[in-house]
């Protein structure tokens, strides 16, 4: 099993940056989808940014387009979120995700990116707040 260790979250003024880390113990990450993923207070899990750990297309949340980025560093098993231009709106616990997944193409046919519930395991969380 692979645990999801999240670091990086914090208070910050809008129009600030953090970087989020996302470390995973326990086995490679070969062939899994990952993802980051953020809910606020009184509000439903939301999409923000996801990828195939192996490389290929990142896919973004409409709302985090061009502010935000996700990548990985595949030797130190960590993903990374680069949040630009922030938001009193991007305010949230911010999560990363990952799943075992069959194959690239199968998550791309059916846009499973976005979906949580297609997610195996999940990292415990750490806030983000954006002062305005």
């Amino acid at each position: 099993q692979v645990q999801l260790v999240e670091s990086g979250g914090g208070l910050v003024q809008a129009g600030g940056s953090l970087r989020l880390s996302c470390t995973a113990r326990g086995r490679t990450l070969s062939n899994n989808a990952m993802g980051w993923f953020r809910q606020a207070p009184g509000k439903e899990r939301d999409f923000v940014a996801a990828m195939w750990w192996s490389g290929g297309p990142t896919y973004y949340a409409d709302s985090v387009k061009g502010r935000f980025t996700i990548s990985r560093d595949d030797a130190k098993s960590t993903m990374y979120l680069q949040m630009n231009s922030l938001k009193p709106e991007d305010t949230a616990v911010y999560y990363c995700a990952g799943a075992v997944a069959g194959s690239w193409f199968d998550w791309t046919r059916y846009d499973y990116w976005g979906q949580g519930t297609r997610y195996d395991y999940w990292g415990q969380g750490t806030q983000v707040t954006v002062n305005s």
